[in-house]
């Protein structure tokens, strides 16, 4: 048996409260409205001939154009971690950046002093007790709802050994997303950047045998925006910012008229760097352009114009978008193609490395799966409060076109969606529901305390945290 002893701070220490995600890492303390620190997932390796790799983390280290640099990220396509001692790096980067500050150095093995230690008794261990950044801090993680209890059990080992916290709690991000919109029973609906989730959270608790995901989220919509500039005639040009020196107005259509920056042999980042500058524009093309068909029916259905969805959409204003380079172009029914996939496969663009999606991927799908998973009591109590998060959610028309599908499915029962307006309640649900959990006076006999993780080892958090 384990003990659950009420772990008390004193008023002016805050739990810290960290989400990590594919896109984004963010951190704050418990209380507060948003996260201070929002850092990107993705990191830099900085490769040198004759030393050792070096990691560069936070928005300026890793949209720099250095000599040999690779951009990485620690997360693997379906949200978990695959890279672990680079994940522990960057989090406890996000949390130090901005919000705690690193601890000092032991001034003899910082660098900073130049002494004669050949004398001196360096006690290591007290080295790495100084070294410890949240030795003063509870922390409360959130994780996927389909993480692995491996997964589990190393959040807790980083954040007790390696990091020092005196208390741990690990909380799933549905349930948090709930709490964030003030439900206790949801249908929580993340669309995130690598995955798409359906989590019933029913009392605080996920129903684990209903959560359902797919890949079609952000990332697949901004491969889509690929395809969609492949296959334009003439093609769109895609060239980040980093490689314009100079443009010069241009009309719509008209190709770009700019010089371009070049590198010497040896100086050049690698492809996987222009590939995320690349994706940088296609996130300001996402938010700028791309717009999810509203409904009511599917973009290749028949419409009430008497003509399909897609040939109406043709008559409607189109959206102007100006590459880094200066070509423009005024964009029309395709920029309701680029998210069709997301809720009509047959819709995806697709070539030979980018096969079509199934349509048991789409969102329709996802939540049939989830609700058939569940009690058919719980049902109505569900579809009357879908929470919809994740910063995918917020492309153009994307709440319209679900409640339309919602009704399609489910005529009987009252379909209520709650999607906040406010952008960074929608993009920080999960940290913002943490932030409240961390904060309540009833929470503290939850944490999992030091001395428990040391009676009972990590396993403790697949016992405490359900």
């Amino acid at each position: 048996m384990w003990s659950t002893a009420v772990v008390t701070f004193s008023d002016e220490i805050s739990a810290l409260v960290l989400d990590p995600g594919y896109s984004s890492t963010r951190a704050g303390f418990a209380g507060e409205d948003v996260p201070k620190s929002v850092t990107p997932s993705y990191y830099g390796v900085l490769s040198a001939p004759g030393s050792s790799d070096k990691l560069l983390f936070g928005d300026n280290s890793i949209n720099t154009p250095l000599a040999n640099l690779a951009i990485n990220n620690p997360m693997s396509k379906d949200g978990m971690v695959e890279d672990w001692d680079t994940a522990a790096k960057l989090w406890e980067y996000a949390i130090t950046s901005r919000l705690t500050n690193a601890k000092p150095g032991n001034p003899v093995t910082n660098g900073l002093n130049d002494m004669d230690t050949s004398a001196m008794d360096v006690d290591l261990v007290s080295a790495q007790e100084q070294e410890r950044p949240l030795e003063e801090n509870p922390l409360l993680m959130t994780e996927t709802g389909w993480n692995s209890g491996k997964g589990r059990e190393k959040g807790i080992e980083i954040a007790m050994e390696s990091w020092g916290c005196p208390a741990f709690w690990l909380a799933r991000n549905g349930v948090l997303a709930a709490f964030a919109a003030g439900k206790a029973t949801a249908l929580v609906v993340d669309i995130g950047a690598s995955n798409i989730s359906v989590t019933p959270v029913h009392d605080g608790l996920i129903l684990k045998k209903g959560v359902a995901r797919s890949p079609l989220a952000g990332n697949f919509v901004s491969q889509q925006l690929r395809l969609l500039f492949s296959s334009s005639q003439p093609p769109t040009p895609l060239t980040p910012h980093y490689l314009v020196s100079s443009k010069t107005p241009v009309d719509a259509g008209v190709p770009a008229h700019a010089s371009y920056k070049s590198f010497a042999a040896g100086t050049a980042p690698q492809d996987s760097f222009r590939r995320f500058q690349e994706e940088r524009v296609l996130t300001e093309f996402k938010e700028s352009v791309v717009q999810v068909w509203p409904g009511p029916g599917r973009l290749a259905g028949q419409g009430q114009h008497g003509t399909t969805n897609e040939e109406y959409a043709k008559t409607l204003p189109g959206r102007p978008f100006e590459m880094p380079d200066g070509w423009n172009q005024m964009f029309g029914a395709e920029r309701y193609r680029a998210a069709e996939g997301m809720f009509d496969a047959k819709m995806a663009f697709t070539d030979s490395e980018n096969p079509a999606p199934q349509q048991g991927q789409t969102i329709p799908s996802l939540i049939q799966s989830a609700l058939s998973q569940v009690d058919s009591d719980i049902r109505p109590h569900l579809l009357s409060n879908v929470v919809v998060t994740g910063g995918t959610s917020l492309l153009y028309g994307f709440n319209d076109r679900l409640n339309h599908e919602l009704m399609a499915l489910y005529p009987s029962p009252r379909v209520r969606i709650s999607a906040p307006g406010n952008t960074s309640e929608r993009r920080f649900a999960s940290w913002i529901g943490g932030s409240i959990l961390a904060s309540l006076g009833t929470f503290h006999q939850m944490w999992i305390s030091k001395k428990e993780y040391e009676e009972n080892g990590p396993n403790i958090v697949e016992k405490r945290c359900k």
